[in-house]
């Protein structure tokens, strides 16, 4: 089998490319898998300043997939190792982002997309809840809009994403938004990076640990459920669950 996360590394900048076309990079146990092992390779690599998170292909990450999805846990200790990496960890988004995805960029402390990204979060639309990914996005997005993106599963572009505070910031050219943010982060002292994380993650990991549990066992009950094998028996049919007006 080839290998799902391709690694790169130039001047201090590790980057991480997910490639599973054949589901759209969506989070599959493997995929998960390889990332969190990829991570824990980037935690010990002392010449990793920061890691650059992106994607081959027109789909950054199209969420759980549902032919192999990660175990709920799986999907926590990913999560939280974004988190805890005491380098920096940037998203670099130039596609299509779609449920579990957007916890990804939730736990990256910088994210940038182009003017092809767009968002949704469609749990909804197929029987479950953004459950386990509330982890990142709860603290870090504005509860307004998170509201009316959880519960319709609209899909919304870079502007508002960055509006709302999904994205760090959006532009033309990805390449061009992240040119003076990978600077700076090559410039800055490693030691001081990662104490500065840490400064900026200690509260949402405060939150992360005592929600952990709770959103866990929401989303293996709800990926348990008749809604669920109908949302997803309809979704990989293409088709419409019987429950849509």
């Amino acid at each position: 089998m080839t290998d799902l996360i391709h690694r790169a590394h130039d001047r201090g900048i590790t980057t991480l490319t997910l490639d599973s076309p054949a589901n759209r990079n969506a989070l599959s146990a493997r995929l998960v898998g390889e990332l969190s092992g990829a991570l824990t390779r980037c935690g010990e690599d002392d010449d990793v300043r920061a890691v650059v998170l992106t994607h081959t292909g027109n789909t950054f990450c199209a969420g759980a997939d549902l032919r192999d999805p990660p175990d709920p846990k799986a999907m926590v200790t990913l999560l939280r190792q974004i988190l805890e990496l005491p380098s920096p960890v940037v998203a670099r988004v130039t596609g299509h982002v779609r449920a579990g995805g957007l916890g990804l960029l939730g736990a990256c402390d910088i994210a940038a997309a182009g003017p092809e990204a767009t968002f949704a979060l469609t749990e909804v639309r197929i029987g479950v809840a953004p459950a386990v990914i509330s982890l990142t996005l709860r603290p870090r997005t504005d509860p307004r809009a998170l509201a009316r993106y959880y519960l319709t599963g609209e899909r919304f572009g870079p502007a508002e994403a960055a509006r709302i505070g999904l994205l760090t910031a959006a532009g033309d050219d990805v390449d061009d938004v992240l040119a003076p943010v990978l600077d700076g982060l090559r410039r800055a002292s490693p030691t001081a990076l990662a104490e500065t994380k840490r400064l900026l993650t200690t509260k949402v990991l405060e939150n992360f640990d005592l929600d952990a549990g709770d959103l866990t066992n929401l989303s293996s009950r709800l990926f348990a459920s008749a809604d669920a094998r109908e949302g997803m028996t309809a979704f990989l049919e293409g088709r419409d669950p019987e429950w849509v007006l």
